[in-house]
């Protein structure tokens, strides 16, 4: 399936804000969400990863290169 770098963007900032609901739940005495919000955050972080992979080679380009670029656009808009 092709992505867009628009819907790198979008899974990059679901990504990033699963990955705040885990550091918001490290202190908290609640291992279960915890433990859930951290499976989440390792889900979506596979799936940004194999999709700009994915981009990647469909556009002929390093996947380092994309990934900074998509990082770039999430920093820039928030």
């Amino acid at each position: 399936m092709a992505h867009t770098f628009e819907e790198l963007v979008e899974k990059q900032r679901a990504a990033d804000q699963a990955h705040a609901t885990v550091q918001a739940l490290r202190d908290q005495d609640d291992p279960r969400a915890y433990e859930t919000a951290w499976q989440a955050w390792r889900d979506l972080a596979q799936d940004v990863q194999a999709a700009i992979i994915e981009h990647a080679k469909e556009q002929s380009t390093m996947r380092a290169g994309v990934e900074l670029d998509v990082k770039k656009a999430v920093r820039h808009t928030e």
